[in-house]
């Protein structure tokens, strides 16, 4: 991904706040606060035909130390390309490099609504560890979220 993709990005971000299931966000960041919370080296575009079709990235999850091995994934895929597999592609692509650079744990919070990005985690061997139950609110409402991880197999 690079800064010339953001608007393609910030778009495909936007149909997936819209769903209502996606995150806890209502609008999508701008480019500096995105690119200030995202690993630079662990963010994806799929194109097809040149246009994005998705994208991937991973975020660390504390700036402690002890953290350092342990970062938390976004997959989303504009809604035209839905069920033709870039997600996959984008998430196990994105495993394999986080593995590469010495990550030991990705983990994912998946609003329990939406059932492709549970699907999508389980098939890229994610496990449920467990609900927060209540952990926020969206539109007046609470909601839980599902906690998963993938766990690198060298640990």
């Amino acid at each position: 991904m690079l800064p010339g993709d953001w608007e393609a990005v910030r778009e495909i971000y936007a149909a997936g706040i819209a769903t209502g299931n996606a995150t806890f966000e209502l609008e999508p960041p701008s480019w500096e606060d995105w690119d200030r919370d995202h690993l630079p080296e662990h963010r994806l575009v799929a194109r097809i035909e040149g246009r994005v079709a998705g994208w991937a990235a991973l975020a660390p999850v504390s700036d402690r130390c002890v953290y350092s091995g342990v970062a938390e994934d976004s997959v989303y895929v504009a809604p035209v390309f839905a069920g033709h597999g870039v997600g996959r592609q984008l998430l196990e692509t994105l495993v394999r490099a986080s593995e590469a650079a010495g990550i030991w744990t990705v983990q994912a919070g998946i609003l329990p609504e939406n059932g492709p990005s549970l699907a999508l985690h389980r098939s890229c061997g994610f496990r449920e560890v467990g609900r927060r139950e209540r952990l926020g609110q969206l539109a007046g409402v609470w909601r839980d979220v599902i906690l998963m991880e993938r766990r690198s197999h060298s640990i």
